[in-house]
């Protein structure tokens, strides 16, 4: 697994075409008040009952609050087949910091 700092994140996807899955693993109230353009959420504790539904080739970007939950879900993912996996590090809250200031934080 890859660990993407939020700086390096925006980078990669302004320079891609296909772009990844953005998969945010946080509570659907988190996911309200702030995210980041064109992610899905599916929780945490959703991901070993939906994990099948996702596309073990896309590269998929696993987001949080901070980088740890979605660290932990990178490594589930890993171990179930997906090859492509990044991690989020710092999570919305460090996207919010460095990228995006206009984003709520909480």
């Amino acid at each position: 697994m890859r660990e993407f700092s939020a700086l390096q994140l925006k980078a990669y996807l302004e320079e891609r075409e296909d772009q990844p899955l953005l998969l945010d693993v946080r509570q659907p109230w988190e996911f309200d008040v702030c995210k980041i353009e064109n992610s899905v959420l599916l929780p945490m504790s959703q991901i070993p009952t939906e994990a099948e539904a996702l596309d073990l080739e896309r590269e998929t970007v696993v987001i949080c609050h901070h980088g740890i939950r979605s660290r932990s879900i990178g490594r589930y993912l890993e171990q179930i087949g997906f090859d492509n996996v990044i991690n989020l590090s710092g999570g919305v809250a460090q996207w919010a910091k460095t990228v995006d200031n206009q984003m709520p934080t909480y």
